[in-house]
């Protein structure tokens, strides 16, 4: 019997090797089949790159463009010279005392202006002398007239010319400040500076 098991065994044995040599060669054979069966991929369609058309500009309208750029830039260099303007007359000169000399900040702020009415000839120029209110009228009008004639030689000096510049005095008549004490009189005594085309 133990002879007999051990042939049936052996006969097992082989019997289950052989089936798990089919299995796996079938198997393979699947594997192969299929992929042979299966589609080849699709590649997708080539994609062109398409560009944009270049827009058409029409002469017209190249000439209006060129034109709002011109009107822009115009407006732009009245906006830089009116502000130029008014920075010009914002800027004024003081006088101590009973004074008409320039002090050297007053020397400083002229020399400025010269140079911008150097740059720009179409403009003439009003100075303005002006005084506290200590003092009587026709004496406060004679020191602000000194006050804007100082001013004027000054600028004559520096090369501007004197037909360009015209002055006047207010004397006491337009303070910058209302107050009666030192620091709105030192504001008072003062030259200021129009602009005119």
């Amino acid at each position: 019997m133990t002879k007999k098991m051990l042939t049936y065994l052996v006969v097992l044995a082989f019997a289950c090797s052989s089936m798990l040599i089919l299995a796996s060669c079938a198997s393979r054979q699947v594997t192969a089949v299929s992929e042979a069966q299966k589609p080849a991929e699709e590649k997708p369609p080539e994609v062109k790159e398409v560009k944009p058309a270049e827009p058409t500009v029409t002469e017209e309208e190249r000439q209006r463009e060129a034109e709002r750029l011109a009107a822009l830039r115009e407006l732009e260099e009245k906006q830089k010279v009116a502000d130029q303007l008014r920075m010009f007359e914002s800027e004024k000169i003081y006088f101590d005392f009973d004074k008409a000399d320039l002090r050297q900040e007053a020397k400083e702020v002229l020399k400025t202006k010269a140079d911008w009415l150097r740059a720009h000839p179409s403009y003439s120029l009003i100075i303005e002398g002006h005084c506290d209110d200590r003092g009587t009228n026709e004496y406060n009008l004679a020191l602000g007239d000194r006050r804007a004639n100082a001013a004027k030689k000054f600028l004559v000096a520096l090369g501007i010319s004197a037909e360009r510049l015209t002055t006047i005095s207010y004397g006491e008549e337009r303070p910058a400040d209302p107050r009666h004490n030192e620091d709105a009189w030192s504001k008072n005594r003062r030259d200021e500076f129009k602009l005119i085309r």
